[in-house]
């Protein structure tokens, strides 16, 4: 186990270090920069801002102090829009803000994703089978940009019982519609994927054997079938939870929590290069982080998958 966590770490960092490269080289050869305006700053003024930042450096040389500082010191630099405001100054205020619902998002939705999924299954083709299947594709037909604006003219406009945006330090009332428009897809997804696989699991030939034997079908369930019906379960989390952590765009724009997504779009209007730089490789570092989570404990569930 242990050399296949090393193997999967030799992996990681050269993928990390790769994104960082290829992000410094796509925001740099993308079109205008983050002192372009409508109206052209004088040479010696823009002259000024470029040395200020390091952008009047050759290009090699930009990306090679940056990858260091990243890799190094785990330091984004300054923002080119934001006065005297590191990156890493953003991302701390805005991360904890999206990191919040994003979280609850992803415990709500494996709990009752899970369960949706695997109470289907064990009832296939009742009532509790078919409301699980409608939930799940009605669900998945309401991606979160349209859920946002829907829950908000329902408790917002019609109900009033929720404020239609805002944070205040995360009160309760300010999480729950950001939670419901981040979680519903994903619960949905994974109710589909739990029912498929312990479905094809129920009708394993060693479930029919455990089953022969007499044994509990709670026993059968909970000893038998649930290890390996997890297992693609498993493997749709490690992209979904970061997908989940990092927040969404859209949730973060639609309700104003003040959550990274709000800098990023903000970021890109701007040109800030810095910041959505900042942002790009945080969100791929949770990403190569919770993949390797995923794989260790694909492995850890089935050890054939070490070798």
């Amino acid at each position: 186990m242990f050399s296949y966590i090393l193997r999967r770490l030799l992996v990681a960092v050269p993928t990390l270090l790769i994104l960082v490269v290829i992000s410094f080289i796509l925001m740099f050869a993308a079109p205008g920069g983050p002192f372009n305006s409508e109206r052209p700053l004088p040479p010696q003024v823009l002259a000024n801002i470029q040395a200020q930042y390091g952008l009047d450096q050759p290009y090699w040389k930009q990306m090679v102090d940056y990858v260091w500082n990243v890799v190094t010191k785990f330091d984004f630099g300054p923002s080119f829009q934001y006065r005297d405001r590191s990156v890493n100054g953003i991302i701390a205020q805005g991360f904890p803000v999206t990191l919040t619902y994003g979280i609850w998002s992803a415990v709500i939705a494996v709990i009752v994703g899970v369960t949706i999924g695997i109470a289907a299954a064990i009832r296939q083709n009742t009532w509790l089978d078919y409301v699980s299947v409608g939930f799940s594709i009605g669900a998945q037909a309401l991606p979160n940009f349209v859920m946002a604006p829907l829950l908000v003219i329902v408790f917002t406009l019609w109900l009033g019982w929720l404020p239609g945006g805002g944070w205040r330090g995360g009160q309760w009332e300010y999480v729950i519609m950001p939670v419901i428009a981040l979680s519903t897809s994903y619960m949905a997804s994974l109710a589909r994927i739990t029912r498929s696989s312990m479905l094809e699991v129920l009708n394993s030939n060693f479930i029919r054997t455990a089953k022969a034997k007499g044994l509990p079908m709670r026993r059968v369930i909970l000893r038998h079938a649930l290890k390996p019906a997890l297992l693609p379960v498993i493997s749709y989390l490690g992209p979904a939870f970061v997908g989940m952590i990092t927040g969404s765009v859209v949730v973060d724009v639609a309700f104003s929590t003040g959550g990274i997504g709000q800098f990023f779009v903000n970021s890109a209007f701007n040109r800030d290069y810095a910041v959505i730089m900042g942002i790009t490789i945080l969100f791929g570092m949770l990403t190569i982080g919770f993949n390797l989570i995923v794989d260790i404990l694909y492995a850890w569930i089935d050890p054939k998958i070490r070798y």
